[in-house]
């Protein structure tokens, strides 16, 4: 395991790519801190140097932004300032109010920090025209991009003559950085245009949108250390059901700074009332969901254990007592490591992860990783070892091998290597994957494998045009092959996927897609399916969109009805539905379905609103009803919360029918 580990070193090492020469802007140390409205008439800003001449990332890649934009950063002793200055001769699109929504289908700008300035991982903020905010982590320099992440940091807009203007402080606290005395960070602003399409950044052309390696240079900033090292998340909760009985609870989350690189989180009792469900999904296949992990706990360094095969899934913990994370960045090393202990049917559980990554040769990193799983004196889970190299700003492979170990000590392997080529308009893979016939069940006691047993190839084309004429806006094809066959050799499975979209310039969409496959289980299946979908806007939330999807699956005709809409009917009330019929012939084990979702969020201001949510699935006879009201007086971590459900309270059980009020208390300390 280890050469290969020095093998993928080596094989970097003869295929260096230069780095591009970057922009760069002087770090201002500003003794006044400017007042985060949005207003920008505080003289630091007009002594400021501005960053300008941005260029577009869509939808022509390369050519100079159709409006201006001006960016301008400074600091202090405790936070970063960033502003903006974003002139609109047309009409501003901004829309969405939740926080951590889509942003960047409205009109918004765009922060990405590298602030260990290693040209591969970075931050990201997003605020929208109307206030809103997003933020999150990026890895493998784009390529994997965690917006589950949360930090306490202030955004405000206000619109202008010009257009409209935005301020962004984000305290130093919020970041992990470099412990040196002066220090260069990686920067780069963009701007989304919702009215032509366009994003723009300053620094490019860009192949991805969160690409690190070719963000400009922040230079000379001096940031002196923090007062405070610790932070305590407290939480409390009390729910009452339909017996009267009240349960009580209460837990906390610590976490310890022991530098700016180096952080440990303790966890007892930790907040997973998320208060939040998951969304009924229709599965077709034979293979298991995954879901989205949402307890705060995780959450931090989650982005470092998304590997393509997945050794370690967090979801598989269920509740759990106590929990200890370390997380560090050390020049080109990154070290992350966390263990929980879970009582599972009255049986003590240990799960640990741990990943060693190294930073190779600019935007290029390997890492080491280890999973497991300890109950009943026994080890399940495995260690593997896997690559993100890239050869040139557009050419770039992925690859990993691991061993697992548990129940079986036979057909225990697995690896993958995918060579790929990505511009804002074109991609191209090959993948060749192999994983043995007892893979899954020794590491999905702590991971998620779909499916083993096989030797498989895959290759995938997508092609954009843009054409911007008067009757048609933008033209995409996706094609892609896979086909599988097992360890002995046998077929399994093969498919085709095909699918053509068009965005008009009267914003109706249009798509067809088509899908054959065969899959061999105890008997060959052949199933097909096609897809026609019609929408209108569907790049805002108010918009409608609508989809007919048929074909044969499993010997089962079946007819799947979707549609979608959302609208507005003022700025501070939001209002979407969704629903899916599934109808099959035959149908022994009365399958067809109807399922309704509707959402409702009402702000009044920014961090006091209200959320009604609504599910139906008439196959699985379950309702879920929940109604929340939010206080976030202490954003984004301290909140108060009051809801009532119709469902379980716990989002890792199934849902039982029955009410339940809670009220729920977080405190940042």
């Amino acid at each position: 395991m280890m050469k290969m580990f020095y093998v993928l070193m080596s094989l970097h090492s003869v295929l260096l790519c230069a780095n591009p020469e970057t922009s760069c802007l002087p770090a201002i140390l500003t003794n006044s801190a400017p007042t985060i409205d949005g207003q920008l008439i505080e003289s630091v800003w007009k002594s400021t140097m501005p960053a300008t001449d941005f260029v577009q990332y869509e939808p022509f890649c390369g050519a100079p932004s159709t409006t201006n934009i001006e960016a301008m950063v400074t600091y202090d002793s405790s936070r970063l300032f960033i502003a903006f200055r974003v002139w609109e001769p047309g009409s501003i699109t901004a829309q969405l109010t939740s926080r951590d929504a889509a942003l960047l289908n409205d009109d918004a700008v765009i922060l990405v920090l590298d602030t260990y300035f290693d040209r591969q991982t970075a931050y990201y903020f997003i605020v929208n025209a109307i206030g809103t905010q997003l933020d999150g982590r990026i890895i493998n320099d784009g390529q994997g991009v965690d917006d589950t992440w949360d930090a306490p940091w202030q955004a405000a807009v206000v619109q202008t003559d010009y257009g409209w203007s935005a301020e962004l402080a984000i305290p130093f606290t919020s970041l992990k950085y470099k412990s040196v005395d002066s220090q260069s960070w990686g920067i780069n602003f963009g701007r989304t245009r919702h009215l032509t399409f366009e994003t723009s950044f300053w620094t490019g052309p860009l192949n991805d949108i969160y690409q690190v390696s070719q963000a400009g240079t922040l230079s000379d900033l001096i940031i002196p250390k923090p007062d405070q090292q610790y932070q305590i998340i407290a939480y409390g909760l009390s729910q009452i059901k339909d017996d009267s009985k009240v349960d009580k609870n209460i837990g906390f989350d610590l976490r310890y700074n022991i530098s700016s690189q180096f952080s440990s989180y303790f966890t007892l009792n930790p907040d997973f009332a998320t208060i939040e469900a998951d969304q009924t999904e229709i599965n077709l296949t034979r293979f298991e969901l995954s879901l989205s992990e949402k307890r705060p706990f995780f959450i931090e360094g989650n982005e470092l254990y998304k590997q393509r095969i997945r050794t370690f899934y967090s979801r598989r913990i269920p509740d759990i007592s106590t929990g200890l994370k370390i997380l560090s960045k050390m020049n080109s090393w990154t070290l992350s490591a966390l263990t929980a202990q879970s009582n599972i049917d009255t049986i003590s559980n240990i799960f640990s992860v741990g990943r060693l990554q190294r930073d190779i040769h600019g935007n290029s990193n390997i890492g080491l990783m280890l999973a497991n799983r300890h109950y009943n004196n026994s080890n399940d889970g495995s260690v593997g070892i896997d690559g993100n190299l890239y050869f040139s700003d557009s050419f770039g492979m992925t690859t990993q091998i691991i061993k697992s170990y548990g129940l079986f000590s036979t057909g225990t392997w697995a690896y993958f290597v995918r060579p790929a080529f990505d511009t804002p308009t074109k991609h191209f893979h090959v993948r060749y994957s192999d994983i043995g016939k007892n893979f899954a069940d020794n590491v999905n006691r702590i991971g998620f494998i779909r499916d083993d047993n096989r030797k498989e190839l895959d290759a995938a084309v997508e092609k954009i045009f843009w054409i911007r004429g008067n009757k048609i806006e933008r033209i995409q094809y996706d094609s892609n092959y896979n086909i599988y066959w097992g360890q002995s050799g046998n077929l399994r499975s093969w498919e085709v996927e095909q699918s053509f979209e068009i965005e008009f310039a009267s914003r109706f969409s249009f798509e067809l897609g088509h899908d054959q496959e065969m899959k061999r289980y105890e008997k060959d299946f052949h199933n097909y399916e096609t897809k026609i979908e019609f929408g209108y806007n569907t790049r805002e939330l108010q918009s409608i969109s609508t989809s007919l999807e048929f074909g044969k699956n499993y010997e089962k005709d079946y007819h799947l009805i979707s549609a979608q809409a959302g609208y507005k009917p003022m700025s501070e009330l939001s209002l979407e539905y969704e629903f899916q019929h599934l109808v099959l012939n035959p149908d022994p084990d009365n399958e067809k379905t109807w399922i309704h979702l509707l959402k409702m969020n009402h702000y009044f201001t920014k961090d006091i609103y209200l959320k009604v949510f609504y599910q139906s699935d008439l196959a699985e006879n379950k309702e879920d009803i929940q109604v929340v009201f939010v206080y976030r007086y202490q954003p984004p971590f301290g909140v108060v919360q009051l809801a009532f459900q119709r469902a379980a309270a716990d989002f890792l059980h199934n849902s039982n029918t029955g009410n339940a009020v809670l009220l729920k208390a977080t405190k940042v300390f």
